[in-house]
């Protein structure tokens, strides 16, 4: 479907992207991605903005991938949108019956009528439907745009743990029993905080989350009453072309103020062997998933196990490619892919099953992915993690965390990893209302 395009250059890209936020607040549907100018190989745009559908598709796991490729074939067109973790019940016969308090659909996107890319100091404006002037228009609204977003939501925030420390430390126990019985290797165990009869303003919550995490894969997600305020580091998986990009993290530690101690925690992490064989593990499971759609032999690890540095903290990544054999879906990569090897374990299903099992939440949007393709059918998605999951028409406000578990876990490390993981959303729920 053809879109009317027109370029802007402004001369304050921060003060144009903040306006441009707050001016989508106006519609019930938006998707904001942010990479925080973080240098990438990957990379299409430093920021893009997608409101106001035009057409949309919205389902539970039931065929959900055959519903995402009919509807992507039909549209060829930009779509925004996610995928849940629990979309693996259409991939593998599994179930989700834990709570959810939460209620987002399983899969969801959308063809946006106003399409907006950063690059650099220009905006490019990409509009469906176009009325006289109306790319114009809303460029001259959107730099008048008053920052609104520091107004503060009136609610207490009680913080719980659905998951209480010596409830953890046991979960982790049977978690470890079942890698003691060759049943799995490695599990990503998650668990939530959450808060009932709560209200925030999600635009400033994510707004302050964005800034003290600066992450690559930023998100602000607003449908209707629904919304996901992320500040996720790591890329699930990326097409460009015949190329497919992977890019899994397992291994954390937390920054520290004095540079000389911060530079030797990231040189620890970098020879930690529980982390490296975290990412190892991980690394082979999505060789293995990419190897389903890929040419014979191009499956290749371009980087392993090396050290990034965020704000909060250091992650251990690496980066799996792959050639894309001809007469491959777009969405077929994802289905073969999906969930992501971080967030589940390995062997993956068996994996799946016993973390569905033993974590008392149904995880929904959360480990998920949320991202866009293009009318070539290129796509490029997130891992939803390092996130907070908001319902403001039942005033519930939900973030998780997770770890992973191998044979060398301690269940009081794995804990205190949680906590630091947790600690940016934590701080920001407390501090932004």
């Amino acid at each position: 479907m053809l879109r009317t395009t027109k370029s802007f250059t402004v001369s304050n890209v921060a003060e144009f992207k903040n306006a441009l936020l707050i001016w989508a607040q106006q519609f019930d549907t938006a998707v904001w991605l942010d990479s925080n100018q973080y240098k990438q190989q990957y990379s299409s745009f430093d920021c893009a903005l997608a409101v106001e559908e035009f057409t949309s598709i919205k389902t539970d796991y039931s065929h959900a991938f055959d519903k995402l490729k009919e509807y992507q074939n039909s549209t060829k067109d930009y779509i925004f949108g996610y995928i849940s973790y629990d979309v693996k019940n259409d991939v593998e016969q599994l179930s989700s019956q834990n709570f959810d308090g939460l209620d987002f659909a399983d899969l969801y996107f959308f063809q946006p009528q106003k399409l907006f890319f950063i690059k650099g100091n220009t905006i490019e404006f990409h509009y469906l439907q176009l009325v006289d002037d109306e790319i114009e228009s809303d460029f001259e609204i959107i730099q008048k745009t008053e920052n609104l977003a520091s107004e503060k939501a009136e609610s207490d925030i009680k913080i719980k743990l659905r998951i209480h420390k010596e409830e953890y430390y046991s979960k982790i126990q049977k978690v470890l029993n079942h890698i003691k019985r060759g049943d799995i290797y490695e599990a990503n165990f998650c668990q939530e905080f959450y808060a009932e009869n709560a209200t925030i303003n999600p635009l400033k919550v994510y707004q302050d989350l964005n800034a003290i995490s600066e992450p690559p894969f930023a998100v602000f997600l607003k449908m209707e009453h629904q919304y996901l305020l992320s500040a996720s580091p790591e890329r699930y998986i990326r097409k460009e072309g015949s190329k497919i990009v992977s890019q899994p993290i397992k291994g954390t530690a937390k920054r520290l103020r004095s540079i000389i101690d911060d530079q030797k925690i990231a040189s620890d992490l970098s020879k930690d062997i529980k982390e490296r064989s975290e990412n190892v593990m991980i690394v082979d499971l999505v060789r293995n998933d990419l190897s389903k759609s890929a040419k014979k032999g191009s499956v290749k690890v371009e980087e392993l196990c090396k050290v990034y540095s965020f704000k909060q903290v250091h992650q251990m990544i690496s980066t799996v490619v792959s050639e894309l054999k001809e007469n491959i879906h777009a969405v077929e990569v994802i289905q073969d892919t999906f969930p992501m090897g971080s967030m589940t374990g390995a062997p993956k299903v068996s994996a799946m099953k016993i973390i569905e099992n033993l974590e008392e939440t149904k995880r929904g949007l959360y480990s998920g992915a949320v991202g866009y393709f293009t009318p070539e059918g290129d796509f490029d998605f997130n891992v939803v993690i390092r996130s907070i999951l908001y319902n403001e028409e039942k005033q519930y406000i939900s973030y998780s965390v997770g770890s992973a578990i191998t044979a060398k876990s301690i269940p009081e490390k794995e804990y205190e990893e949680c906590l630091l993981k947790a600690k940016a959303m934590r701080y920001v729920l407390l501090n932004s209302n």
